[in-house]
């Protein structure tokens, strides 16, 4: 019994579940149709839609494409109106032309008859001048005949005599009119040039100074002075040896005296020293190398000083070379006059001559300014200052003004420009203004400069300083090709033509230095 009701249970349950199948089966195939039924609905009403769009778009452009038309064609109508009204007025302009041409080419050919009659009457009167001209030669050939006659003279003879004549009278009056001429002239020359030339020296302004061959180095306290000589001295022999000048450190009281003839090793020593004192470092590796950096710098500011010189004094165009050559003139000196103010004066000087003269003003100034520019060549040469100085002015492309007085402010060319005597006029006025110049430091300078050379000439030497007043040469040699045998053999050389080639007072010392150096670099 149990068992049936089992068997019934199970029986029941299966056809519970077929049914369920059976009923789920058919209620998603009704909801599948309807879902179906209604998405063909909304596609067919899509199509519609679509169908409705695409006519009404299809509408739209064939309106769209029927306004385009009309415009294009109204404005094609009126576009062809337009060239219409153009070419009509562009015809009845022609008509126009055609009209006056017809009644040109009638006035012309009434003119042209009117000069044909005019042509023939000319034609009649130049027959009748020329007869009368024939026949008027003919009485004066008849006149001149009766006169020669009378006279016993030829036509050609008679003009002769007449000639001489005149001429001798007229050389008589231009005699005597150039002899007053000359007279005045010579009388306001004479007091022209002088009002000129005491106008341009009252209007130029200028304060000499006489340079020196010291310099001063302030120091703080007199302990930085036992940093500066440095254990046995080589401190300050390495300073002297590489900036060429004589390092004095004496009782002086928080002052260090450089000495030297060239302005340019003097403030490169003097700038160098005053860096070593702020370091602190004061050694021979770091000499050298300061002096090295203070000799750039100083380079630079000899371009500096160029070109604000050129600057303040409105020339312009100079070439680059030639503003460095204007630099280099504030550490020069002649006869104890700096160079550079020497020539800014000459340059306001000329300027101002030139404008009194009625001459160019900046020629004048530029000429001025570059007059002595041989001077700072730093190079050697055989030439005059001035003829060097022209032969720079030509290398740099100067006008030839320019280069001529240049190069005959000291009359070693002939002046071939009326600027050139200004020139050489404005240079002696600044040179023989009371204490500008003196002439000792000049041949003193020299000296020391012909004494250096001397020593450059021979094989070997590398650098040379005068020092000590010019007591002292010393001479820096290539260790690399000379020995030590030839380093001592070298200083009896250079003492034997200093003797034979030199005038000096006392003797010199020449001290040659030979020093090897081996430098590698680990890395």
């Amino acid at each position: 019994m149990s068992n049936s009701l089992f068997f019934i249970v199970i029986l029941s349950d299966i056809i519970a579940v077929g049914v369920g199948i059976f009923a789920g089966k058919y209620i998603f195939q009704r909801s599948f149709d309807a879902k179906e039924k209604e998405a063909q609905d909304r596609a067919a009403e899509i199509l519609r839609n679509a169908e409705v769009a695409a006519e009404n778009i299809k509408k739209d452009r064939i309106l769209e494409a029927k306004e385009k038309y009309l415009r294009l064609k109204s404005e094609f109508e009126e576009d062809a109106n337009k060239k219409r009204s153009i070419l009509q007025s562009n015809e009845q302009k022609l008509k126009q032309r055609e009209q006056s041409l017809n009644q040109s080419m009638e006035q012309t050919k009434r003119k042209e008859n009117e000069l044909d009659n005019l042509k023939n009457n000319l034609n009649s009167q130049l027959e009748a001048a020329t007869k009368r001209r024939e026949e008027a030669e003919k009485s004066l050939q008849q006149q001149v005949a009766q006169l020669e006659k009378i006279a016993n003279l030829t036509a050609e003879q008679a003009r002769e005599q007449l000639v001489d004549a005149l001429k001798a009278e007229a050389e008589t009056r231009a005699g005597s009119y150039i002899k007053s001429a000359m007279e005045e002239a010579r009388l306001t020359a004479t007091k022209e040039a002088k009002k000129i030339v005491i106008e341009t020296i009252q209007r130029t302004a200028a304060e000499h100074a006489i340079e020196n061959c010291v310099s001063v180095f302030n120091i703080e306290n007199d302990d930085i002075k036992g940093k500066i000589i440095g254990r046995e001295g080589r401190n300050i022999r390495a300073l002297e040896a590489a900036t060429g000048v004589e390092i004095i450190v004496d009782d002086t009281p928080e002052a260090i005296v450089i000495s030297g003839f060239d302005p340019v090793r003097r403030e490169i020593a003097r700038l160098s020293l005053h860096r070593l004192v702020q370091d602190g470092r004061i050694h021979p590796a770091r000499i050298e190398e300061v002096v090295a950096k203070t000799r750039k710098n100083i380079e630079d500011e000899i371009v500096e000083i160029g070109e604000r010189t050129v600057i303040d004094m409105g020339i312009h165009g100079l070439h680059p070379e030639l503003v460095k050559m204007i630099g280099r003139m504030r550490f020069r000196s002649s006869y104890g006059q700096n160079l550079l103010q020497h020539s800014r004066e000459v340059a306001k000087l000329c300027a101002t001559m030139a404008a009194e003269l009625g001459l160019n003003t900046k020629l004048a100034k530029r000429a001025g300014l570059l007059h002595d520019i041989g001077k700072v060549w730093p190079e050697e040469s055989d030439l005059p200052h001035a003829i060097l100085g022209m032969e720079l002015a030509k290398k740099y492309k100067e006008n030839p003004e320019v280069c001529n007085a240049i190069g005959a402010h000291h009359d070693e060319i002939e002046m071939t420009s009326i600027l050139s005597p200004v020139i050489q006029v404005c240079d002696a006025i600044s040179g023989s203004r009371p204490g500008a110049r003196r002439e000792m430091m000049e041949s003193y300078i020299q000296r020391l400069r012909d004494l250096e050379n001397l020593a450059l000439s021979f094989d070997g030497v590398e650098k040379c300083y005068a020092i000590q007043a010019g007591r002292e040469l010393r001479v820096i040699i290539d260790a690399d090709n000379v020995s030590d045998e030839k380093a001592g053999l070298l200083s009896f050389d250079i003492s034997q033509k200093i003797e034979k080639e030199m005038q000096y007072p006392g003797q010199i010392k020449i001290t040659v230095i030979r020093e090897m150096r081996s430098v590698a670099y680990a890395r």
